[in-house]
């Protein structure tokens, strides 16, 4: 009953608009302080185990990369890439969304830098176009989640960190699902771009200006290969590949392209910094609160409700979804995968799923949590970004959400679409 007591003052605190991180403090600190059952020098030591990791510092480079990829319009030229790539087709500029944000998500890792940076080069133009705006909202909010499945994941570093999954194993395993999320929403596009008669380039596929658009790109695609590849291939810790491929942002941006300045570069490091510091709150603030649900027997019920459905298959399937899916709608999914993640994780491990595959299907059902109103921070931000009402935001993304949940299924009941690239790699 605490428990239950404790997660609805969260959320009501979250909904109120306090910030996530200073909340999960909030709430165990009042606690030891009412009942008076620990010292309180727990919380700060509890915060300084959650960050106590050396993997977590790859988390500042892949948001640097980022960072410096916009300010160097590297992001432009993925967007011109994609319009002479898919551009021709009917609804193009929906379909050269997502594929911006499949190209995006093997430079950044992050949800919320996709949504901002691909929604600020996109959604103009899209309408610009004739797109109606909750839909262009819905398409740039749902395509983000990419950014947090393809490899480099900062999602995935935090989850590996704290389940001691390896991270190569991980990034391996996000490639085929990430890819496959891209597809279904490109499937659910042509669908209304078909049905409602969207726009369609009258500038016939060009194999001239495809080439020369990747030519330009070049340097850009460069930047996933180096960090994935030598993650992958154990060339280097995702630490030390998330330097380098900063680097290489920075030295595609100011010698290759020659379209930063090193003024500009200096505003990079400041926004990555206060960015990374964002994401560093919230998995400090996570420690306390994992402790005092722990000692409160939330996470042990949990494991023990779900384990006890483990008798038939489907039920437990499905009710391991909805779980994930309620949980997603009210909470931000990095609290989810800090928190609730590994306790996932380790259900599905004793119920006879591979570590990797667990993780990857908690990250995707959390992550498709941050498109989910009324809490999704891509929900949010894309709406915002689209200047559009939230309601009519979230109507658009009703078809989106419900497949890429059925996706999630057949992630859970297909293991090779997680396993197929560890397997190999190993």
């Amino acid at each position: 009953m605490e428990s239950i007591l404790l997660l609805g003052i969260l959320l009501f605190l979250i909904l109120c608009g306090a910030p996530i991180g200073f909340t999960l403090i909030l709430i165990p600190f009042f606690y030891i302080l009412i009942t008076d059952a620990v010292p309180l020098v727990l919380i700060p030591s509890q915060m300084f185990t959650a960050i106590d990791s050396v993997p977590l510092t790859a988390i500042a480079f892949f948001m640097l990369t980022g960072e410096l990829m916009t300010s160097a319009t590297i992001t432009d030229r993925l967007v011109a890439l994609s319009r002479a790539l898919i551009g021709r087709l009917r609804g193009g500029l929906a379909q050269v969304n997502v594929l911006v944000s499949m190209f995006f998500a093997g430079m950044n890792g992050s949800v919320v830098a996709d949504t901002a940076t691909v929604g600020a080069l996109v959604l103009p133009a899209m309408k610009k176009a004739g797109y109606p705006p909750a839909f262009s909202a819905a398409v740039t909010g749902v395509s983000s989640t990419i950014g947090g499945i393809i490899p480099p994941s900062i999602m995935m570093i935090v989850l590996a960190n704290a389940t001691e999954i390896s991270i190569a194993s991980l990034f391996a395993a996000g490639i085929i699902p990430g890819l496959l999320i891209g597809v279904v929403i490109m499937l659910i596009n042509h669908y209304f771009a078909v049905k409602y008669d969207f726009e369609r380039s009258e500038e016939s596929f060009s194999i001239k200006r495809a080439g020369k658009e990747f030519y330009r790109s070049s340097f850009a695609l460069l930047i996933p290969v180096v960090l994935v590849g030598s993650v992958m291939g154990g060339v280097a810790s995702v630490v030390e590949a998330g330097a380098i491929t900063a680097m290489v942002a920075l030295f595609t941006g100011v010698f290759v392209y020659r379209t930063i300045k090193w003024k500009e570069c200096s505003g990079a490091f400041r926004r990555a910094f206060r960015n990374s510091a964002m994401v560093f709150i919230i998995i400090a603030a996570s420690g306390p609160f994992s402790w005092l649900l722990t000692s409160l027997g939330a996470i042990n019920d949990l494991e023990t409700w779900l384990l006890g459905l483990t008798d038939s298959p489907v039920i437990f399937i499905l009710a391991l979804m909805l779980f994930i899916f309620l949980l997603g709608m009210v909470m931000d999914s990095a609290v989810n995968i800090i928190i609730v993640g590994p306790v996932l994780v380790d259900v599905m491990a004793k119920a006879g799923f591979p570590e990797v595959q667990a993780a990857v299907v908690v990250i995707v059902g959390f992550l498709i949590g941050s498109v989910t109103p009324p809490v999704g921070v891509a929900y949010f931000t894309s709406a915002t970004i689209a200047q559009v009402r939230l309601e009519a935001v979230a109507v658009a993304l009703v078809p989106y959400l419900a497949g890429l949940f059925l996706l999630l299924f057949f992630i859970i009941v297909i293991p090779e679409l997680t396993m197929f690239l560890p397997q190999i790699m190993s």
